[in-house]
């Protein structure tokens, strides 16, 4: 029996060359209303600092906009990098994000900056990095979240306010192995970034379905993988949004941050040994091709992670080769469009 995988999108708000913020966080707006137009289940956003090329710093203040122009979809953060942030404060934004949308919001947490050390640290100067100060953000966001505390701790005589009937719910990102085992040990989601790791996901999901404890909201381990997708109707253009994407994280492991340009560009582009190398490997962290070929890649992934769901992260430079790509993602696995009428304008 074919596995019958739900679709999501992890959307980094991306400036294309030449473009602005504004313009970069209105596209997401229109990414979110179509993914909740053609099916999808959930619609992600990303916190990144001291990057030029990508707009989303503040996933918990998108979200609230995301969430006017939508009124099906769950959103939420993918993720909300809790060592730069106080517990407190993330479980109230997240609840008053839940009492504006409840039933809807999904808070992802992940333990790296979403940038530079330097940047991290003065985001929250007190960020020591260690696992221990990470598990105890953990514990202590669980209890503001479900009104649970330690008798005589600090926790219990603080509330996150406003306190909800409903609770977002928990996902815990990694692009390593450590953090399946968190996830496992609080009893949350968790979600593996295939896209920046192509190594050890499946041991890691494996070990996280192993080690799993059942927690309130969730019974049972629930696992998802994310990895860069790229649809187009034939090869040929989806080869060309391949190597823009290519061409990019090139440019990020040499230091040089830029947004993306167009193909023209790049095309004639000469690379060397080395380079080559670094490109075959990062091959390992996308799938591109016609709606045949992706939908075959993408099951196989499904397969050999033994999850049900994908987070698609697609970048292109021409905003409209991103709009078909997830169009075609969705006809292709035949996704459950919604019902009309749910269409806002996100201007």
């Amino acid at each position: 029996m074919e596995r019958k995988i739900k679709l999501s999108i992890l959307d980094q708000s991306p400036i294309r060359k030449g473009g602005t913020a504004r313009q970069a966080i209105e596209e997401t707006l229109q990414l979110a209303q179509l993914a909740e137009r053609l099916g999808y289940t959930r619609f992600w956003v990303s916190e990144h600092h001291n990057i030029s090329s990508l707009a989303g710093s503040t996933p918990e203040v998108l979200l609230a906009r995301i969430g006017s122009v939508t009124r099906r979809i769950r959103i939420g953060s993918g993720g909300i990098m809790l060592p730069n942030h106080s517990a407190l404060k993330v479980a109230e934004n997240f609840r008053m994000l839940e009492t504006l949308f409840p039933g809807r919001i999904d808070l992802g947490m992940g333990r790296a900056p979403g940038g530079d050390r330097i940047t991290a640290s003065l985001l929250n100067p007190t960020n020591t990095f260690s696992d221990k100060d990470f598990m105890q953000q953990l514990y202590d966001l669980q209890g503001y979240l479900n009104d649970e505390s330690d008798p005589g701790s600090l926790q219990a005589r603080v509330k996150a306010i406003p306190i909800t009937d409903t609770v977002p719910e928990l996902w815990l990102l990694s692009s390593s192995g450590q953090s399946a085992l968190f996830a496992a040990h609080f009893g949350m989601a968790f979600s593996f970034a295939h896209f920046i790791n192509p190594k050890g996901g499946t041991e890691s999901v494996k070990a996280y379905c192993q080690y799993f404890k059942p927690s309130d909201q969730w019974p049972k381990p629930q696992a998802s993988v994310a990895i860069f997708v790229f649809c187009s109707e034939t090869e040929a253009k989806a080869r060309q949004m391949q190597a823009l994407m290519e061409h990019r994280m090139l440019r990020l492991e040499q230091g040089i941050i830029e947004g993306f340009g167009p193909y023209e560009e790049i095309r004639a582009y000469s690379y060397s040994a080395q380079e080559q190398a670094r490109i075959e490997h990062n091959r390992q962290r996308m799938i591109s091709g016609t709606p045949e070929q992706v939908k075959q890649k993408m099951t196989e992934l499904a397969e050999q992670y033994g999850v049900d769901e994908i987070v698609a992260v697609t970048i292109t430079y021409d905003f409209a080769d991103r709009i078909r790509s997830y169009e075609l993602l969705a006809e292709a696995f035949e996704l459950n469009p919604a019902e009309e009428g749910i269409r806002m304008d996100a201007r």
